[in-house]
């Protein structure tokens, strides 16, 4: 992926690691669109960087993408990367109704990335330099029982990725897979204080160095979330899944 002269989609973008990227990478000269449900939170993204513009989006709302695809490509042909970043994280209490935080969940951070490389992907094709960029997680390769559906949505998105990574091949279009540890965002809550997590901007400055490198890496994956990203290849899961959720 170019580091600079790219024209970038951004979902998730008015808040948390979604703005973090929006803001690193207009700095480096790229076009950056920044998406999401509420437009004062994007504004207030766009307002705080030159190169940064807006565009609502629901991205759980099926019907609205479509709609949402054309007019992006309207408004900036010359789109050629998207990044997948828009997702939501809920402790479920399996002990209640928790199917509609689970299928909120899944409507978000899974179908919501398929259904919006659905509708972009002819275009992508047609672009130079093009690159689709999928958010997953260190909770893909060990589960967080507390959030079942989320890890289950993460896990599906790093399988989707490589498989995708592979048909995408011959079209000369990057799949890149940025793999995140606990990060200090509002993603939830109590996580942008908790001192277990890791210090957002720390991440950001080590992420975006692993993005400029050439070629830029399949996976993304700071240092600090190689623990749960290795722990099977390691042979260590039952020991991770154990530290990170305690014994039963």
């Amino acid at each position: 992926m170019k580091s600079t002269g790219n024209t970038i989609l951004i979902t998730g973008g008015g808040s948390g690691i979604g703005r973090e990227l929006a803001l690193r990478f207009a700095a480096q000269g790229n076009k950056v669109i920044v998406a999401g449900r509420r437009r004062d939170a994007l504004d207030e993204v766009a307002a705080a960087a030159p190169g940064i513009s807006v565009a609502v989006l629901d991205i759980a709302d099926a019907a609205a993408i479509p709609a949402f695809a054309e007019q992006l490509v309207r408004d900036h042909p010359e789109l050629n990367v998207v990044i997948h970043n828009a997702g939501i994280m809920v402790a479920e209490d399996l002990s209640g109704d928790f199917l509609t935080t689970a299928e909120a969940t899944v409507a978000t951070n899974l179908l919501g990335p398929i259904r919006l490389t659905s509708a972009l992907l002819p275009h992508l094709r047609a672009r130079a330099n093009a690159a689709i960029v999928t958010v997953s997680s260190g909770l893909a390769f060990v589960p967080l029982a507390a959030t079942p559906t989320y890890s289950a949505t993460k896990a599906a998105i790093h399988s989707w990725s490589q498989s995708l990574r592979h048909r995408l091949a011959g079209d000369g279009i990057e799949v890149i897979e940025l793999a995140p540890p606990g990060v200090q965002t509002d993603l939830m809550p109590g996580h942008a204080a908790d001192p277990n997590m890791m210090p957002l901007d720390a991440f950001m400055d080590e992420t975006i160095a692993l993005f400029a490198r050439q070629p830029t890496p399949a996976e993304i994956t700071v240092e600090r979330v190689g623990i749960l990203r290795n722990a099977e290849r390691n042979g260590q899961f039952d020991q991770v899944f154990a530290m990170l959720n305690g014994a039963r």
